[in-house]
This record gives structure tokens, C-alpha cells and sequence, in this order.
């Protein structure tokens, strides 16, 4: 009986070191590449400062198309697929179709890192790493990303339209539901949407908010309007800055804005609005450095949504297609 006893145990015991060798290997981790691509963070990082150099509003960009990857189906470069005769990916979605952008620059990213790797590096994770360095080249926050995610070999157009990312109109309670629905907190929604201290807004996402709602201060308005005309199909795709004091620095001033009715998209202002999240709007509004250690923190936990690890998916050999 002793010695079944401990033969039981030794089985069990290797049995429980596979099970918990293969959760970790499917783990995400910040050195994940430290042996197979020692240079990658580095090479990432001097092509977005080239690309941020030539063009401010690309870190802006480069930031949203990880998150708009991250909510649909999970952060597994769906997003940078294009359409094929077996699927219509997400680039024609309501929220990306012209919108998302920096595609070409991603080209290029992974082209660079093919040649210092080639075929190990995801696109995923180089949406990854290019949010990081955008954000730390705007002058904000870095932290140190996970890796390790795999590429989709498919993406879906429905999945896209599904409501997953919340649309400019949103009501509090919807943008609260949406990221709870992955995993992210009322603090982490209220922390990731001050990524709105960059970039711009196409004058369709703001222009009901500019013409018929009564929390937006005044002068603030009238100015939007020179730029965004009321009648639908005029100027829809003219821009302006979501933070139109510093829409190229990643600072709290969005939050300075939220504070006195001066948010650009009704998802923007409805975070300070008499509701649940007016004392952290407040928070940050006062703190630079809450507002960037809960960024980074939620960043973070954005990044870990569902993504494809160990033999699953695939390490595409172009981002735009699967191999």
C-alpha cells in the first residue's frame, strides 16, 4: 500500500507540474522575448518616434488601434487584418472604417522587426509595445508590457459591430458595462479614456454634442462649430482636438476640460456629469501622477484580454494578412 501510495503521489505531483508548467508558459510576461528577440523593444521604440516625429497625432492613433484590437475578440491583432474571400475583417467597422489608422506605420514596425527576428515576434504584441512608446514619447506614463500574445488567423466584421467598443454617444452606464464586460473597472474606463488627452475627433462623433446638448460650456461650443457644421454630410470627417489646450502631450488636461464642460464627445463629458465617476475625474484633474500610475496600471490589465498564447493563433509573417 506505501509504496502505491507514493507512486499515487509522485504521478500526482508530476501531474500537477505539467498543469502548472503549461499555465505558465501560457502566461503573458514582460521577458518573454529577453532570448529570442533581445533587441525588439528597442527597435519598436525608434520607429514610433520616427513615425510620432513626422506626424504628432500617429501616437494617438498607434494607442487606439491596441485598444480597439484589445475589445474585440481580444488583444490578438485582429484589427490589422484585411479583408479576404473567406472573411470582412474589422477595418470597414463602425468604429474603425475612417478612423483607425496607422496601418502602415505597423507595416513598417514589423518589417524592422522581421529583420533584427524573423518569425517570432506577433503583431499583437507589437501594437503592444508601439501603445507604450507612444505614450511615453507624448510625454506620459511608461510601464513595462506584457508579451507573448499570438495572431488571430481570422477576424470578424460582426464581432466589430457588436457594440464591444463604446461608441461616442455612449451613457455612463454603458461605458461602465462595456469594459466590465472585460475585465476593466469604473477606475480603469475613467484612467484609459484620458488617453483622450490626444489625438482628434471626426466632427460626426461631436456634432450633436456641439449643437444640442446644454452640459458644454459655451464659448467652448461655438468655437467647435466654426469647424463642424450642423447639417449632417457636411464636413463629417473635419477634425479637432480632443484636448484642444496640449492635443499632442500626454498630460491630465483632459480631465481639467471634463471638469469645466469643455469634454469634445458626450462619452467624454457624461464621465463628469453628476454621476458615479465625478470624484475620480476630480482626482485626476488635480493629480498628474494618480492619473498616470492608474493609466499604466490599466494599460496593463487592457493587454491581458483574452489573447491567443501557447499553440494557438500564429506569429503572422505580414500583419495584414494570415500566412
Amino acid at each position: 500500500m506505501a509504496f502505491s501510495f507514493s507512486s499515487l503521489m509522485v504521478t500526482l505531483a508530476l501531474g500537477f507540474l505539467v498543469v502548472f508548467t503549461g499555465k505558465s508558459s501560457a502566461q503573458l510576461s514582460t521577458n518573454f522575448y529577453s532570448k529570442t528577440c533581445p533587441k525588439l523593444l528597442n527597435t519598436v521604440k525608434s520607429a514610433v518616434q520616427s513615425a510620432v516625429s513626422k506626424e504628432r497625432r500617429m501616437g494617438a492613433s498607434l494607442l487606439r488601434l491596441h485598444f480597439h484590437d484589445c475589445f474585440v475578440n481580444g488583444c490578438d491583432g485582429s484589427i490589422l487584418l484585411d479583408d479576404t474571400s473567406s472573411f470582412t475583417g474589422e477595418k470597414t467597422s463602425g468604429p474603425n472604417i475612417n478612423s483607425a489608422r496607422g496601418f502602415e506605420v505597423v507595416d513598417d514596425i514589423k518589417s524592422k522587426v522581421e529583420k533584427v527576428c524573423p518569425g517570432v515576434v506577433s503583431c499583437a504584441d507589437i501594437l503592444a509595445i508601439a501603445a507604450r512608446h507612444s505614450v511615453a514619447i507624448l510625454g506620459g506614463p511608461s510601464w513595462n508590457v506584457k508579451l507573448g500574445r499570438r495572431d488571430s488567423k481570422t477576424a470578424s466584421l460582426a464581432a466589430a459591430n457588436s457594440g464591444v467598443i463604446p461608441p461616442p454617444t455612449s451613457t455612463l452606464s454603458n461605458l461602465i458595462n462595456r469594459f466590465q464586460a472585460k475585465g476593466l473597472s469604473a477606475k480603469d474606463m475613467v484612467a484609459l479614456s484620458g488617453a483622450h488627452t490626444i489625438g482628434q475627433a471626426r466632427c460626426i462623433a461631436f456634432r450633436n454634442r456641439i449643437y444640442n446638448e446644454s452640459n458644454i460650456e459655451s464659448s467652448f461650443a461655438k468655437n467647435r462649430r466654426g469647424n463642424c457644421p450642423r447639417a449632417t454630410g457636411s464636413g463629417d470627417n473635419n477634425l479637432s482636438p480632443l484636448d484642444f489646450q496640449s492635443p499632442n502631450k500626454f498630460d491630465n488636461q483632459y480631465y481639467k476640460h471634463l471638469l469645466n464642460q469643455k469634454g469634445l464627445l458626450h462619452s467624454d463629458q457624461i464621465l463628469f456629469n453628476g454621476g458615479s465617476t465625478d470624484s475620480l475625474v476630480s482626482t485626476y484633474a488635480s493629480n498628474s501622477k494618480t492619473f498616470n500610475s492608474d493609466f499604466a496600471a490599466a494599460m496593463i490589465k487592457m493587454g491581458d484580454i483574452s489573447p491567443l498564447t501557447g499553440s494557438s493563433g500564429e506569429i503572422r509573417k505580414n500583419c495584414r494578412r494570415p500566412n
